[in-house]
């Protein structure tokens, strides 16, 4: 099904894979022997980086979007941060959508009051608003925005339409701010991946099916993690475009940097039918091209694919779990020990019935899911079925206004309802855990695009606890039709016929807001009570003494863990706010332990002495000026630090780092950061992302660990640098920096990069 090659490949014709070391071969199919690095440029991705790249030097790019996109948990934010450092316009389209806070109930006004700051900062900076329940951000993107040859940046980690031949990233907030104000998004040259495609899906196997197989194949090495993912190979023509966007979507979750895809007729059809096909551009990798790795996918041997609790990456077979019920259970189990600390008990055994794994819920949603495609089938598999009048329950999301209107008209919905399934209005809320949440240990069923602990309804500590795992909408449909019991849709014969699609844009032209890029500076930005600005940011210190004041050893952690999603997202606009939420899933003591060493500091920010505020600090400084007697007033920040294994896998939201800057935290340590996206938002936010070889720590929670000269240190470009654990005596350790980009040390000694803007970098 999946092989992965150990070293790279060249691509010959677009068609056939050689081996690097095969140079013999190579040279018999071309008559010559490239070289690597000659022929690496013949990647699509290296095309598409190179006509964005302002640096001139294609190993350090400076890249400038062509275009933006914003959901209603972080548009406000960036914003903010943007009006901050004096924005007037926005100088690229930049599209604010609404469909992550669209339950307006929530929060009181909360929701609705940041719907309306979005319209009119649209208006007043000159961007496009697409209200609540029109779209999912990203099938937006796909419909109205991509390109061929483009590039496009989204507050989002699932920002990817590489399928569509735009080249997309998902980032946090001040990486958007940049674009904003006209700065670059600041990158080596990236790793290309071949993702070669050979052959053709079987009846009833998804895209989440091929997507999942691909995660489980490559997530934990990290074969693909911050490279770019080029699908390629005959595979790829027996694919529709809506199978292609499927699978290109659940790239995020390999923690690649983005993916792009070849182009070809279809792709064309795709943008001709949304009436766009002036944005429609061929792009095939060169005659003869190098890939720095190869995932080789035979789309034949493609089973319907399980993605167990509680990651994407934990895959079965459907099958397989079918026919390896208990051991699978608890194995499942055994992995929840290590995610969920023992906070709860733990069990999925009474889901078997009669040797049967029962699912308490389906959904069918969002960017993932939601297409039309992905419904169509699902209807056809469920025509004439019911789902039956027990704990089974059904929902299904359209991405888009447009494709629910088209569902509508050739009856899809229709078949759908009358079998006790709920066809609902897109909406982003299942998949982050604010909408359709499970009761207490039920198991769901979802195409969707995650199923991280914590997640969809979790709250350990009220010993609540609800199981997702992902599936593709054929196989979902399947288990609906079979009353809730586990069912691989390639053990059904349905007709697979889906009617052809046709885009209707009107809804969208009567109720999008489009600027057409002309700002309205007499247009007042709307704030609601919840609409807070961001507290005010210290410089870097001259030295810093940090407090570990969470110690996470799961292998990885979500962005989920370390900032809650779900309820939460009510109050992203509201830094403080949402800031009493840190780690409240995964850490509950975080905060009260992080605002009590914040004291230390706040009282330096007010001429006070530290060691008064915070009792616990007096013999802390005692030892340190027994060998630095010079630290003290004036030359010291005191803040609080988190330790875990592999930080910031998962969503791009910077509020996993500025939530912890907001509450005095300094800085990260860690092994190693599960994406770049996490790293360059505890960049942003003006904390120092430190790492620290693997092995026993040399601290542990609650120490204190001072670093002399840590300023210094960075504005002299070390890599390493000397620390000490302070306890009855100094302890010295190694902390890392690895690389950082001049603009990142400037940020970091700044204090965050709305100080960086407003002192008028």
């Amino acid at each position: 099904m999946i092989k992965i090659f150990d070293q790279g490949a060249f691509l010959v014709n677009g068609t056939e894979l050689v081996d690097e070391k095969d140079q013999g071969k190579l040279k018999q199919m071309t008559g010559v022997v490239p070289s690597k690095e000659e022929a690496a440029k013949n990647t699509i991705a290296y095309s598409i980086l190179e006509a964005h790249n302002t640096s001139g030097n294609m190993e350090k790019l400076q890249i400038k979007f062509d275009k933006l996109t914003s959901h209603d948990i972080t548009f406000v934010g960036i914003i903010q941060t943007a009006r901050a450092s004096g924005i007037e316009k926005f100088p690229v389209p930049y599209v604010l959508t609404n469909c992550h806070n669209s339950l307006c109930a929530v929060g009181g006004t909360i929701n609705e009051d940041d719907h309306m700051f979005g319209l009119t900062a649209a208006k007043k900076y000159g961007g496009m608003y697409v209200p609540p329940h029109q779209a999912v951000i990203h099938q937006f993107a796909r419909e109205m925005l991509a390109g061929g040859g483009k590039m496009i940046l989204g507050s989002d980690s699932h920002t990817r339409y590489g399928a569509l031949g735009t080249m997309a990233m998902g980032e946090g907030g001040p990486e958007l701010v940049k674009q904003l104000l006209s700065r670059t998004y600041d990158i080596n040259m990236p790793g290309v991946v071949g993702i070669y495609l050979k052959g053709k899906p079987a009846l009833g196997v998804g895209p989440q099916d091929v997507a999942l197989a691909i995660i489980g194949a490559v997530f934990e090495s990290g074969y693909v993690n911050n490279k770019v993912m080029e699908f390629v190979g005959p595979g790829v023509d027996n694919l529709s475009a809506d199978f292609r966007i499927g699978v290109d979507v659940m790239t995020t979750e390999t923690t690649c940097l983005s993916s792009i895809w070849k182009t070809d007729q279809v792709i064309k059809d795709f943008y001709d039918v949304h009436q766009r096909v002036d944005e429609y551009k061929e792009l095939n990798p060169g005659d003869v091209t190098y890939y720095d790795g190869i995932v080789e996918v035979d789309l034949d041997k493609v089973k319907p694919m399980i993605a167990m609790p509680f990651h994407p990456s934990n895959v079965y077979t459907i099958d397989e779990v079918n026919a390896n019920l208990s051991d699978v259970l608890a194995e499942v189990e055994k992995r929840a020990l290590v995610s969920l600390d023992g906070a709860v008990d733990y069990s999925l055994q009474d889901k078997i019935r009669d040797g049967k794994l029962y699912v308490d819920q389906g959904i069918i949603a969002g960017c993932a899911g939601g297409g039309y495609e992905n419904i169509c089938e699902a209807s056809n598999i469920l025509k004439g079925a019911s789902i039956g009048a027990d704990e089974f329950t059904l929902s299904v999301y359209p991405a888009s206004t447009p494709i629910y209107m088209e569902l509508v008209k050739n009856g899809a919905v229709a078949s759908l309802m009358e079998t006790g399934a709920i066809v609902k209005t897109a909406f982003c809320g299942p998949c982050f855990g604010a909408g359709d949440t499970p009761a207490n240990n039920a198991f769901s069923i979802r195409h969707s695009t995650r199923n991280f602990p914590n997640r969809e309804g979790s709250k350990l500590q009220n010993g609540q606890i609800s199981s997702v795992a992902l599936m593709d909408a054929r196989s979902i449909a399947a288990t609906a039709a079979n009353k809730g019991y586990l069912t691989a849709a390639t053990d059904v014969d349905y007709n697979a016929d889906v009617p052809k699609y046709y885009f209707d844009k009107t809804i969208y032209e009567n109720r999008v807001f489009d600027s057409k890029g002309v700002a309205d500076p007499s247009v007042e930005v709307q704030f609601g009570p919840n609409i807070k600005d961001w507290p005010a940011m210290s410089p870097l210190p001259e030295n810093m003494l940090l407090k570990v004041v969470s110690e996470i050893h799961d292998p990885v952690t979500t962005t989920d863990e370390l900032i809650p999603s779900g309820e939460t997202s009510s109050y992203r606009s509201n830094p403080l706010g949402l800031a009493e939420f840190t780690l409240s899933r995964k850490d509950p003591a975080y905060v009260g332990l992080a605002k009590e060493i914040q004291k230390g500091q706040k009282a330096i920010e007010d001429g006070k002495c530290p060691v008064e505020a915070v009792e616990e600090l007096k013999p802390v400084m005692d030892v340190i000026r027994g060998q630095f007697s010079e630290v003290g007033e004036g030359n010291l920040g005191i803040g609080s630090t988190i330790f875990a294994v592999k930080p910031g896998d998962g969503s791009a939201r910077e509020q996993a780092a500025s939530c912890q800057k907001v509450l005095g935290g300094w800085a990260n340590i860690a092994n190693e950061y599960a994406t770049k996206r996490y790293r360059s938002n505890l960049i942003n936010w003006g904390m120092v992302p430190f790492t620290i070889a693997n092995g026993e720590l040399p601290f542990k929670n609650h120490d204190f660990v001072f670093i002399p000269k840590i300023r210094e240190a960075i504005e002299t470009k070390k890599t390493e640098i000397q620390a000490f654990v302070v306890g009855d005596t100094m302890k010295e350790i190694t902390l890392m920096l690895g690389e950082l980009t001049d603009d990142e040390r400037e940020i970091i000694l700044k204090g965050c990069l709305i100080n960086y803007y407003r002192e008028g970098k």
